[in-house]
């Protein structure tokens, strides 16, 4: 007897499984909240040419100045983070920990 699933295997031309199908919910359950980057956020980034920082803040509609008051540190200064291709990883950890996300989700 076989146990049900809501998995469903899709063969190849070879007869090899080549696919699997699986509900949306048990796939987004089944992933690291770090893997999930909104789409909105990687609209910014391609359509809008902004760094991951300044996707990020603005998807969760913050300004500049409100970041640079979380970080205490002036507006000018936390522009100039926001152009940075690639900041000091000690610098994407306190910019992470203001926006209340995982820091991976800025190595994009």
């Amino acid at each position: 007897m076989s146990t049900p699933t809501n998995v469903q295997i899709i063969n190849g031309a070879d007869g090899r499984p080549a696919f699997v199908v699986l509900p949306y919910a048990d796939y987004i359950a089944s992933r690291s909240p770090t893997d999930l980057v909104p789409n909105e956020v990687v609209g910014y980034m391609v359509k809008d040419g902004l760094t991951a920082i300044a996707a990020w803040r603005r998807h969760l509609d913050l300004t500049q100045a409100e970041m640079a008051e979380r970080l205490g540190i002036s507006q000018s200064a936390y522009a100039q983070q926001e152009t940075v291709e690639r900041p000091r990883k000690a610098t994407r950890e306190k910019i992470a920990t203001a926006l209340g996300i995982p820091m991976q989700l800025l190595d994009l």
